[in-house]
């Protein structure tokens, strides 16, 4: 009988655009077999928050088109000529695009962040909260979802040397 395959992801950021990867990833490796660990660092950290509040941050993304197919149909394919770094200090930019694209979202029955999260719970994802961090940040347990561990970075570490696959999202 062949080992069970492993994957290691560490998740730093916590922008609504960089919180699906890890949960996506992590959920669909579970469905293959794969034992999967995420160890959570510095903004990354906020997703394991009971309410995840993570907004799209344009002003932070070049990679962010503007045009936009995403949201209702009267702004879908509108060309914005601003950079990203101007439409980020737009008043209510980030509120807007962060409603657009959770909207946009929803309409192509993507799951949400904490959907997702919740699938890899159930999927035996172990979901580490990196203690340093929590101790930068002054974060405790109880801020935290239920079923975390909390461990420092050579617990993941220890994991990760021997996992298939190692991803820094």
């Amino acid at each position: 009988m062949a080992d069970r395959k492993k994957m290691a992801l560490i998740a730093s950021k916590g922008t609504l655009d960089w919180a699906y990867p890890p949960f996506i990833l992590a959920s669909t490796a579970a469905a293959l077999d794969m034992e999967v660990k995420i160890f959570f660092t510095f903004y990354g950290l906020t997703l394991l928050k009971k309410k995840i509040t993570a907004k799209v941050a344009p002003q932070t993304n070049p990679a962010m088109p503007m045009k936009l197919p995403f949201g209702p149909e009267f702004v879908q394919g509108l060309n914005i000529p601003l950079p990203n770094v101007l439409m980020g200090n737009i008043p209510g930019f980030e509120t807007a695009a962060t409603i657009l694209m959770k909207e946009t979202f929803k309409k192509k029955g993507v799951a949400t962040v904490e959907e997702l999260r919740s699938i890899c719970i159930e999927s035996g994802v172990e979901l580490i909260s990196c203690q340093m961090t929590m101790d930068v940040f002054g974060f405790s347990t109880n801020d935290f979802i239920e079923g975390i561990t909390v461990g420092g970075a050579a617990t993941f570490l220890d994991f990760a040397a021997g996992a298939d696959i190692q991803l820094f999202i």
